[in-house]
Parts: structure tokens; sequence; C-alpha cells
């Protein structure tokens, strides 16, 4: 028969401690508002008792569940993944739990974003997909706080952890152009979306005289092999002899299509993507791409939704700086190799 253990109530650790009850629970709940030397020795009747916080009961007498919901508009895109790991840590060290939902499904125009809203679902959300209508963010809703990260909804006034894309696009752009190149594609993202429309612009302002093809994308492997069809259809003198692609999974789609071509990169296209997920480095050539730093990205929005959660003002933009990772997919244009000449594929 087994031998009963009674539970070890808080009062048990507060006599352990010669505390009161009632500073036990501050030092359990808000640490930092209890000199050091009593939270030490509360921690350490904590310790000896073998006391267990209920985080449910505490939660329920809060009017909380614990929770962070992230809303993530591809959860196939491999660059999510870093991002979602940096946000989970982050979180899990404050005691909280992550929750990510898929929001690839329909459009924007097509659905309603308020069913992930629900504040007896999460205490706070973290938008990755700034689809979201502005509309459907209004502060009279009565919504849980909400920050964006990567991505962000033009007209809501929601603090923001996203990557300076204007800047990383001039990178990869001048990068071409550095190089010879006076005919740039890219391979843009969906029409309407924010990172679409920052480093369409910014492609733009940075090639000057150069001319511009844009191929539609929406940041899928399916839509660089698009890009590369159209790419290997167009007579040889109206081909890009660069690609500047708005994701890294266009960019492997479209470097491994023109291979399977017969075309060779970097000698007869250079490619340079964006986001610099794992498997850039991987390639044969390694691509070209400008680097997220994507655990920042997941851990500062993690600490914006937590301050946000507390009450605290938080910073209402966070722009991070871009890298641009140069490897082996980019070289000289080859009308700079060959005397005016695109490379020996080039004519297909």
């Amino acid at each position: 028969m087994e031998k009963f253990v009674p539970r070890v109530k808080l009062a048990d650790v507060a006599r352990l401690a010669g505390v009161s009850a009632s500073t036990v629970s501050r030092v359990l709940s808000n640490p930092e508002v209890v000199a050091v030397t009593t939270r030490q020795a509360v921690m350490n009747a904590v310790e000896a008792t073998g006391y267990r916080l209920n985080h449910a009961a505490r939660n329920l007498r809060k009017q909380r569940t614990g929770s962070v919901v992230a809303l993530v508009p591809n959860l196939g895109n491999p660059f999510f993944s870093k991002i979602l790991a940096g946000m989970g840590r982050e979180l899990a060290q404050a005691g909280y739990d992550l929750l990510v939902a898929d929001t690839m499904e329909g459009s924007a125009e097509q659905k309603s974003f308020r069913r992930f809203f629900d504040p007896s679902r999460a205490d706070g959300i973290i938008l990755l997909d700034g689809r979201v209508p502005a509309d459907e963010l209004a502060p009279q809703l009565g919504l849980p706080p909400m920050v964006c990260a990567c991505e962000w909804v033009e007209g809501a006034d929601l603090p923001c952890v996203r990557l300076d894309n204007e800047a990383g696009s001039r990178l990869a752009v001048e990068h071409l152009l550095s190089l010879g190149h006076r005919h740039i594609g890219l391979i843009g993202g969906p029409a309407g979306n924010v990172l679409h429309m920052a480093r369409l612009a910014a492609s733009k302002a940075a090639a000057g005289n150069a001319r511009l093809t844009l191929f539609q994308g929406d940041f899928t492997l399916q839509s660089g092999l698009a890009a590369a069809r159209s790419w290997i259809d167009m007579p040889r003198a109206d081909r890009p002899s660069a690609i500047h692609a708005f994701s890294d999974e266009m960019a492997c789609a479209f470097l491994s299509t023109v291979q399977q071509a017969g075309f060779r990169v970097p000698e007869d296209v250079s490619i340079v993507g964006f986001d610099d997920i794992e498997l850039a480095s991987f390639l044969t050539p390694a691509l070209t791409t400008i680097h997220q730093p994507k655990r920042q990205i997941g851990r500062d929005a993690a600490r914006l939704i937590l301050r946000a959660i507390g009450g605290e003002s938080v910073t209402p933009v966070t722009r991070l700086v871009p890298d641009l990772m140069i490897r082996g997919s980019t070289g000289i244009a080859s009308d700079r190799i060959h005397g005016g000449r695109r490379g020996a594929k080039a004519d297909r």
C-alpha cells in the first residue's frame, strides 16, 4: 500500500523561510519586488519542501491562459522555424506556452482572422501575417495585446519587430550592379504584400538606370520554378543576366530549375535570395542571399508581447540590420567576361 504524502502548502514554505505567506506569493509571482536575501530564503524553502506552484490556479485567479498565439502565414516555409524557436524559448522562460496557427489557407478577403483573437485562448498574439485587415484589429474590439513580427499591418498601430527590408534589397541589387549586371530580374511576393512592396520599391530605387523585369511570385518553391521557366522561355536578348528573388525558397527553385535546363550559375545567370534559410548554404553553388537574424526576431517579438501583456509601453518599431551573404551563386556579368556575348547556354 502506497504511503500517503500530504501536499506541501504555501504556508509550509512560509514557515520554513520565516516569512509570511503573502511574501512567498510575491516571490513566486513578482520576484523583482522582493529583497534578494528574502527571495533566496523563500526559494531555498521551496526547494527543501518540494513545493510546486499551481500554474493553472494562478492563471485562473489572474484571468490568464498562460499562452501566446503566433499566427504564421505558411508553416511549410522553413524561414519561420528558427523565428518560432527563438520565440518559444523566450516565452517558456517566462512561464508561457507558445501556440502556433497556420493562416495560409484562404485569403484575407475570404475569411476573418477574428477566430484567432479570442482572449480566452491566449494572453497575447504575435502576428507574422500582414494580411490581417486593419479594421479587425481596432482597439475597441477588446482584443488581447498584439505585436507584429517580420510582416506588419498597414493602418494598424501595432508594435513590430522586423528586418530593414528596404536595406536588404538595396544590398542585393547593389551587389549585382557591382558585378556588371545591367538587366536584373526580380521575383516578387504576392501583390499587396508589405514585404513585396518594401523590397520592390527598394530594388527600383537601387537599380537606377539598370533594366528591371518583374516575375510575379508568392514566396513559394512553385513560384520560383514558374519564374525560372518564364526566364528560360524568353528570347536570349530579353533574359535578365541576374535575379533577385524576394525569398530563398523562390531563389532555390529558380537555381535548380535553370540548372536542370542546362544553364550555368553564375556564368549564365547570377542569383541573390532573401532570408538565408539553412538550405541556402548547401546548394551547389551556395546561394548568395540577404541574412535575417531569425532567432533574434523571435526573441525580440516574445519580449515585446510579454511587456505588452504586463501593461508596459513598448517600442513601436524595431528594425534589424540585414547582412549580405556572398556565396557562389553570383558572379561577374557574362558580357564582361565574353566581350558582350552571354554564356554558351544562354542562346537556347
